[in-house]
């Protein structure tokens, strides 16, 4: 309750004083916000979304979530948050577009890394650990700020995704978002989502990725004494498999380091471990050959690969029953779309999204390296599977490629350009342009 001295009239001189500070304040000029203040501003918005723990296997995805959904207010944004599969919340955001029945442009992220208990204090201010893993989500609603700012309003309508669980293969976070209503309802004309660093001057752009398949080989055979030599032990069947594999796996590096071949366009196997022998307290029993031996093999397959051969491969000469050997698919991607084509987006003139895109990056004063197949796994894969184009780009040059390392990191200066370059690409993408293209259609998309 106001007091009784508050709610009295003010004295003539009180009034006079008033009226000559208000006349001050409006011919004194206000100080602007420079530069440096206004890009630091940016870069404090950014680590404070990198010190939220979204780390595997225990993320705090309602912290992220709480923090996103505040940066997109800021930022004049439509909010929904789905939970899908309960404890994973995906933030849903819309610019709405002045032609909303035009294919829409889809700006995904995840909100997820993996562990990082290995990563060393983050060095001097440019610099953070699993910046570059988590740079685009940020990225994308500083641009968004700065177009709106500037008053621009796009023709079709742009959505931001920030989904959970993309480190652990997404399947309860984006895979279960575009079989759902919302989506379909968003009419998606074309995806971005993240890419990797460059360390040259080119960024990377990526139009298809290689297929996880997750597997187990197990071998069994009869135990005995760490003395004696005999045939067909589990530990002997399972070697004779990981030396063909490793025979394998060299004749496709071997690709890659002549430069005859990308990483991306050979397959890649890697053992994810091996299991054998009989535990103890302190080690295991040294002096007994053991009954099942068991590894675990994470296979990366390019669009282009032959399955069958693969497959063939497999069951012949690395899991051969035979030799009391097993195997078992965890996961198991297909590299072909659900119309049977290769899970590929076009990155030639046949696509104008292409041509946008290339548009759009150059007029930022950026330069395209040669189109790629991303040597990992991507949330993209999930939309290119439905026919959806999608492309992996994370502008980041100058940077190295350090990918779920323990010193990951992306510099001051390139976060800044990254959004720049973000912001003309969603300018460009965002408008309608006079041509003989029929946007309507996605067919022709």
């Amino acid at each position: 309750m106001a007091s009784k001295k508050s709610s009295t009239q003010a004295s003539p001189m009180a009034a006079a004083a008033a009226s000559l500070l208000l006349g001050l304040l409006l011919v004194l000029p206000v100080p602007a916000v420079s530069s440096s203040d206004a890009e630091e501003a940016v870069v404090s918005r950014f680590r404070e979304y990198l010190r939220i723990d979204t780390a595997q296997p225990a993320p705090d995805y309602a912290a992220a979530v709480a923090f996103l959904r505040g940066q997109a207010g800021a930022a004049g944004l439509e909010a929904r948050t789905l939970e899908l599969v309960a404890g994973k919340p995906l933030l849903l955001l819309r610019w709405p577009g002045r032609r909303p029945s035009l294919p829409s442009l889809l700006l995904n992220s995840h909100t997820d890394v993996v562990p990082g208990t290995t990563r060393p204090s983050p060095p001097p201010s440019t610099r953070h650990p699993a910046a570059s893993t988590r740079c685009v989500g940020m990225q994308y609603l500083e641009a968004i700020r700065r177009l709106r700012s500037a008053g621009f309003i796009p023709d079709r309508n742009i959505y931001l995704t920030f989904v959970p669980d993309e480190e652990i293969g997404g399947h309860e976070g984006i895979e279960a978002f575009v079989a759902s209503k919302e989506f379909k309802d968003m009419n998606v004309g074309l995806v971005l989502d993240e890419g990797l660093a460059s360390p040259g001057e080119e960024y990377r752009v990526f139009y298809g990725e290689r297929s996880p398949w997750w597997l187990t080989i197990k071998a069994k055979g009869a135990p005995g004494h760490g003395a004696k030599l005999y045939d067909g032990s589990a530990m002997e069947n399972l070697m004779k498999s990981v030396e063909a594999i490793r025979r394998f796996r060299t004749s496709q590096f071997d690709l890659v380091k002549s430069g005859a071949k990308a990483e991306g366009d050979v397959v890649s196997v890697n053992l994810a471990y091996l299991k054998a022998g009989t535990p103890t307290p302190t080690g295991f029993v040294m002096n007994l050959q053991p009954s099942e031996a068991e590894i675990g093999l994470d296979i990366r397959l390019p669009p282009s690969v032959h399955t069958e051969a693969l497959e063939k491969r497999l069951a012949e000469e690395w899991a051969p029953s035979s030799r009391n050997l097993i195997f078992e698919f965890k996961q198991k991607t297909s590299v072909l779309d659900n119309f049977g084509k290769p899970a590929v987006t076009p990155a030639d003139s046949s696509n104008v999204w292409w041509a946008l895109f290339e548009e759009a990056v150059k007029r930022a004063g950026g330069k395209l390296g040669k189109p790629e197949i991303f040597p990992a796994s991507t949330d993209a894969r999930y939309f290119r599977v439905l026919g959806i184009p999608a492309f992996g780009f994370s502008p980041m040059t100058n940077t190295p490629i350090l990918l779920h390392d323990h010193n990951e990191f992306l510099s001051k200066d390139e976060y800044l350009k990254g959004i720049g370059i973000y912001e003309s690409i969603i300018r460009t993408l965002a408008t309608l342009k006079d041509s003989n293209v029929d946007y309507e259609s996605r067919a022709e998309l």
